[in-house]
């Protein structure tokens, strides 16, 4: 993960979207006959592939601001659900939401991304936990891929908790998402992945297990939010049935770890959650050392992750979680692709991708972290088309 290819003065060629060239200035104008390209000049500044946020909750409408202040007095995260906030308490004003009102909130989100550098988001349902929202959150984000320059992955959490009316009868809730809800997504295809949230009070290991199973049965790719709390056993889980990702891994303990390196699952780390929450890092340092490969997102989300920390992922990662640089580099870059299934496509930048790129103000990547809390970025291209400017704000 710590190997990067780094090229000083260097080129990019993009055409018709893809990537069809990379390497020393001087080397690649003497291989091309061409002529008539548009050039953007950079430089004196590093040029990276596109940013992949690979976890979010990013289609919501309903905040919860009160909670936040019921932790700061002391209360954990599993208390507040249990008196009725967390996840639910979202549930009901987005429920009431309509698709043009979530369109917009997510409109605005994604903007804010994409002046981060993400050119590849991944979008979770969950704040429906009925059949009606959590299809109508899925068609927002089908909709906002369609009409905004950040691409956008979806995925199916209607596991996400288990709302009022399903309470004491988690089996049954169970049930209905695997026998209703599920089909339904997949046959409409609005989601490639399906996620659950494995988690004590919240949905057991052998109950995430039937989930997933027939989510991976409907054809679904598997991610599971795992041992952010508890150490219940997702992490493991998600090696058992070949998940993609397993993500959050407050708690995974050293066999799970090593059972993930084993069969492939990506680790994606959410160290902004870990802060909000003022909760332990998971053990990056660790985790890459097993072998494990690791990607970073910011899980921005109404609750326990309020904020756009995209700005911190890189300096959290980097001072709190002794993850270096050039590993918090390929963690949101390669291995975020790889975490939505994408590392053929995005997440480097190299002939045959998306000219998917990211342009700093500063000459070297290491300002990222550096320059703590602060945006480096000055543009950004997506599929070839420069879509964000920081001098010039409506480039998109």
């Amino acid at each position: 993960m710590s190997d990067l290819h780094v090229i000083d003065h260097g080129t990019v060629v993009i055409e018709n979207g893809i990537i069809t060239a990379v390497g020393k200035t001087e080397d690649v104008l003497a291989g091309s006959a061409k002529t008539g390209f548009k050039t953007i000049d950079a430089t004196g500044k590093a040029v990276l592939p596109g940013f992949v946020d690979s976890h979010t909750h990013f289609v919501f409408d309903g905040y919860r601001d009160e909670e936040f202040s019921w932790r700061l007095c002391g209360e954990d995260y599993m208390k507040i659900m249990e008196r009725g906030g967390g996840i639910v308490s979202t549930v009901s004003a987005t429920r009431k939401a309509s698709r043009e009102e979530l369109i917009e909130l997510g409109r605005k989100r994604l903007d804010s991304m994409l002046s981060f550098g993400v050119t590849t988001v991944e979008g979770k349902s969950g704040y429906g936990l009925d059949e009606e929202t959590e299809i109508k959150q899925l068609e927002v984000m089908e909709a906002l891929d369609r009409i905004h320059a950040v691409d956008v992955v979806r995925t199916f959490l209607g596991a996400h908790a288990v709302p009022i009316d399903f309470k004491g009868r988690e089996e049954q809730y169970i049930d209905y998402m695997t026998d209703i809800v599920m089909p339904l997504v997949a046959r409409r295809k609005l989601a490639e992945f399906c996620d659950v949230f494995c988690e004590k009070n919240v949905f057991s290991l052998e109950q995430s297990r039937r989930l997933l199973l027939k989510a991976k049965e409907l054809g679904f790719k598997l991610k599971i939010h795992a041992d952010e709390i508890f150490p219940l056993g997702g992490a493991e889980l998600s090696a058992e049935l070949g998940a993609v990702s397993a993500d959050h891994l407050l708690h995974a303990s050293d066999n799970a770890i090593t059972k993930m390196a084993k069969g492939g699952v990506i680790a994606t780390l959410l160290p902004g959650t870990a802060f909000s929450l003022r909760e332990p890092y998971a053990r990056g340092r660790y985790i890459i050392d097993q072998g494990c490969a690791v990607a970073l997102a910011a899980d921005f989300n109404p609750g326990s992750c309020f904020s756009d920390p995209r700005r911190l992922v890189f300096a959290l990662a980097t001072l709190s979680m002794e993850i270096r640089i050039e590993e918090a580099i390929t963690a949101l870059t390669i291995n975020g692709a790889a975490a939505v299934d994408r590392a053929d496509r995005i997440g480097s930048l190299d002939a045959g991708k998306i000219g998917d790129v990211v342009i700093l103000e500063f000459p070297s990547y290491k300002f990222i972290p550096y320059h703590v809390g602060i945006s480096c970025v000055e543009k950004v291209i997506k599929n070839g088309i420069l879509v964000y400017d920081k001098k010039n704000k409506n480039s998109r």
